[in-house]
């Protein structure tokens, strides 16, 4: 119910989809009685400005950087780790399905850098948390997907297991345990997106299953670049979709005790 409702939820408060309603509304409300004109041309020029400069300013990416901060890259020198686990999410599994190929995302890093780590861990297990993110239609299975990329990468077949039952970031913690029952001293690495890991870590914290956070797919330099105005203002607007749902994950899963603070830290 969680993960529909989140779903559901999302689709209504995206601000993207917010803003595109608003100007929308006020536009046709604009068009009808002449009661309502002025403040209608006012909500739908606001909209339209909204739009503009959260697509052409850099609101998102400053959003988005204290969260990927938070966890710096960790020196893995002197590591034995018993797996890598990476989360699910980078892996468009409806048009994979449909084209019989593995369809990467944005956060495709996930994926890549897992099979640079598992090179240089020859004896770690390499893992895959996620079913299908799909709210509607026959999606296929990310982790199968996950699992036919490293194969083709070179990774041996034998060194992948898959958890392919979680379905967002609370079920990748609690079934990777439940997988993978870590021992006393074992050691796994967590990769995933550098916005996202202050959640994952938080989730998996509360799942009593410690790991070494490794971030990729960074998308804020953490310079001055950071505040260069974007080149198109879709990709302002996808930052700024981005940096909200996840801190409004944050205060969701902090809310409902799926995770002990706020913000989680090193």
């Amino acid at each position: 119910m969680f993960f529909y409702l989140s779903k559901i939820l999302w689709f209504v408060a995206a601000p993207s989809n917010l803003l595109v309603a608003l100007t929308l509304v006020a536009t046709a409300a604009a068009c009808g009685s002449a009661r309502w004109r002025r403040a209608a041309c006012a909500s739908a020029l606001a909209g339209a400005l909204a739009l503009a400069l959260i697509g052409i300013l850099p609101v998102g990416t400053l959003l988005l950087e204290p969260l990927e901060v938070r966890f710096p890259r960790p020196d893995l020198a002197g590591l034995d780790p018993a797996g890598i686990i990476v989360l699910g999410g980078a892996i468009e599994e409806t048009i994979g399905a449909a084209r019989g190929d593995t369809h990467l995302l944005e956060g495709a890093e996930r994926l890549t850098a897992a099979v640079a780590l598992a090179r240089r861990f020859p004896n770690a297990k390499l893992v895959y948390s996620g079913q299908s993110n799909a709210l509607l239609g026959p999606g296929g299975s990310e982790s199968e997907d996950a699992r036919r990329l490293w194969v083709s990468l070179g990774v041996a077949p034998e060194r992948i297991a898959l958890e392919n039952r979680s379905r967002n970031t609370y079920e990748n913690a609690q079934f990777t345990r439940d997988l993978l029952r870590p021992e006393p001293g074992q050691r796994f690495i967590l990769v995933t997106s550098a916005y996202h890991m202050p959640r994952a870590v938080g989730l998996f914290r509360k799942a009593e299953f410690d790991v070494v956070p490794y971030p990729v797919d960074y998308r804020s330099a953490g310079t001055l670049i950071d505040l260069v105005p974007m080149r198109e203002a879709s990709q302002g607007m996808r930052a700024f979709d981005v940096a909200v749902r996840e801190w409004i994950g944050l205060v969701a899963y902090h809310l409902t005790g799926r995770i002990d603070a706020l913000l989680p830290g090193p």
